[in-house]
């Protein structure tokens, strides 16, 4: 299969490749790069307050893919589920103030002591319920996300694009609900190709970076595209297959690395891979 090549006015880099930047600097420095997309996370978010946020933003030409994280809905006692449901409201207003297509959502993991991966499934599923109407009546999209086995636990009771579609079948709401891939969290599935099909129009979001044969750290050792192990164009082919048109939005957690570089750098960097590795 052909994969044509990815022009930059579909790349997309997450404030979170930029860890050494605040929110100003990391998008600024985009902008000086040619990038006009970002997703913004939340602790870049809160150190500066929605109001600059935006001022920033809207100065820099800049598009909003998501808000990342939400959801966390696997509380077992009743006030902390229903606090984590207040938070989720309040990112859905934010996502919409930031004029964000989405925001891209997380089941959260066991609670201490915890056993029971189908009991905290469908404690994130009933919190994800609750969600519909608060999304829906300010039009943002709620990705779920399915991340890695190995932080099954602790981050995300969902670890396949099979476990997401399946969530989002229970879920019946389309409308508002959809999938937001990973290539670091899903590579490795050999049902991948397959699952992206059937995924088709609930296909909103598709991050890349690249998984290191000799990886340091699951969550923190993320590679940059091109120097690991994931064919990140294939990836993106199956999902142009079964539909997909979106940006591909990098996203490389990198504490030991890549946060150490100078962030121009580090931009510089993704858009000369793009040619090759996106």
């Amino acid at each position: 299969m052909t994969v044509s090549d990815l022009p930059i006015e579909r790349l997309s880099i997450h404030q979170v490749t930029l860890m050494q930047c605040d929110f100003r600097e990391s998008i600024e420095c985009f902008a000086r790069h040619g990038v006009h997309q970002t997703a913004i996370w939340r602790d870049k978010l809160n150190e500066i307050g929605l109001d600059e946020a935006v001022r920033i933003l809207q100065d820099n030409d800049m598009t909003v893919n998501a808000l990342c994280p939400g959801g966390l809905l696997t509380e077992i006692d009743d006030k902390s589920f229903n606090a984590a449901l207040d938070l989720n409201r309040r990112w859905i207003d934010q996502s919409a103030a930031l004029g964000a297509d989405s925001l891209v959502i997380i089941t959260g993991g066991l609670a201490d002591g915890e056993t029971n991966l189908a009991a905290a499934r469908d404690r994130a599923l009933e919190g994800f319920f609750r969600l519909i109407d608060p999304a829906r009546a300010v039009g943002i999209r709620l990705a779920v996300e399915p991340l890695h086995p190995m932080v099954c636990g602790g981050r995300s009771v969902i670890s396949t694009v099979a476990n997401a579609l399946d969530l989002l079948d229970d879920l019946g709401a389309d409308d508002v609900f959809g999938l937001a891939v990973d290539s670091y969290a899903v590579w490795w599935d050999l049902a991948l190709s397959d699952q992206l099909a059937r995924a088709g129009a609930r296909l909103l979001h598709f991050h890349a970076s690249d998984w290191l044969r000799d990886t340091k750290d699951v969550r923190f050792d993320r590679g940059m595209p091109g120097d690991g192990m994931i064919d990140n164009r294939q990836i993106r082919g199956w999902m142009e297959k079964a539909g997909f048109s979106g940006p591909v939005e990098v996203e490389i957690f990198s504490r030991d690395h890549w946060w150490q570089h100078p962030a121009d750098e580090v931009v510089r960097t993704i858009v000369d891979r793009r040619a090759t590795h996106l």
